[in-house]
């Protein structure tokens, strides 16, 4: 079983509003160009391509989707407890840090 946050619960929550934008996420969107819509449409189906359980303050996961075939990061956490969803930042991929896949990371040389 995948530690971390529950993907089921947490899209559940999307679709019901229980968003929180950080502030971070919200200024990184702007200077990027991306918006909430194409973020909505990544924590809904999008695919975990990282888990970070150990994550302070929440365990988190790192996301990618293709809106408008445009690939894009999410990084989300989850608290079942309150049944809120928290959007931590969101960012096109490089092939500078990961694969053409956007799904690896690169090897460090």
């Amino acid at each position: 079983m995948t530690r971390g946050i529950n993907l089921g619960a947490m899209r559940a929550a999307v679709r019901r509003g229980k968003i929180e934008w950080q502030r971070h996420a919200l200024e990184r969107m702007a200077e990027r160009g991306i918006i909430r819509r194409d973020v909505k449409e990544v924590l809904l189906k999008g695919e975990r391509i990282e888990n970070y359980p150990d994550d302070y303050t929440l365990p988190s996961a790192l996301l990618l989707g293709r809106p408008k075939d445009r690939p894009l990061h999410v990084v989300v956490a989850f608290r079942s407890d309150v049944d809120t969803v928290f959007v931590i930042t969101a960012y096109e991929p490089s092939v500078e840090y990961f694969e053409p896949d956007f799904q690896t990371r690169r090897k460090k040389r």
